[in-house]
């Protein structure tokens, strides 16, 4: 497997219990031969877990902007032996996704990084199936002197879900069981 410090930090915290990984794959409820687009993958630890649950069918489209993170998620993939990951390194404003091709985009701490955030949403909004879903778990600002309110490393849940509004999105559901995090469910 790569060596890769970062995204083995980046899984461990993803996997860690109190960060309820599997009531997240619960509530998203992916089924076999479904195609989800997994938007910063850091160490693939959601994108690993999505490529098992679709099945050989299905497929999982590993987008981040760092080619690291990606050889370590197809390392990761074959080492077990899931060979429905695409890995697709992004390094422009250009679209990245096939236009209708996934049923779900999920997105995990990366709102926080993303600049036009409004266009970015339109451009993914058009990657989505009818009945599509898009997924964004963000940190939230947890008090004063935060980690992620100190360093900006936050988008409160009333400015994604007014974003995401303007994009042509509407909440489908919105989660509170994540410690450190909102969890919001759109659709188009």
């Amino acid at each position: 497997m790569t060596k890769n410090p970062k995204a083995k930090m980046f899984n461990k915290k993803a996997s860690d219990p109190k960060n309820k990984p599997d009531e997240i794959l619960k509530v998203l409820g992916l089924q076999p031969n479904q195609k989800v687009a997994d938007i910063g993958v850091g160490g693939g630890y959601f994108t690993l877990q999505f490529a098992q649950t679709v099945g050989k069918d299905g497929q999982v489209f590993a987008v981040d902007t760092n080619r690291e993170f990606l050889d370590f998620v197809t390392s990761s993939a074959e080492e077990n032996k899931l060979y429905n990951i695409k890995p697709i390194f992004v390094e422009s404003d250009k679209p990245i996704l096939l236009e209708e091709s996934v049923d779900l985009i999920f997105m995990r701490n990366v709102s926080h990084h993303l600049t036009n955030r409004i266009e970015r949403f339109k451009q993914l909004k058009k990657a989505l199936k009818t009945n599509g879903r898009f997924a964004i778990i963000e940190y939230r600002s947890n008090g004063h002197f935060s980690f992620h309110k100190l360093f900006g490393h936050y988008v409160p849940k009333e400015t994604l879900i007014k974003e995401m509004t303007e994009a042509g999105y509407h909440l489908e559901k919105d989660f509170d069981f994540l410690p450190e995090q909102s969890f919001t469910i759109f659709s188009t």
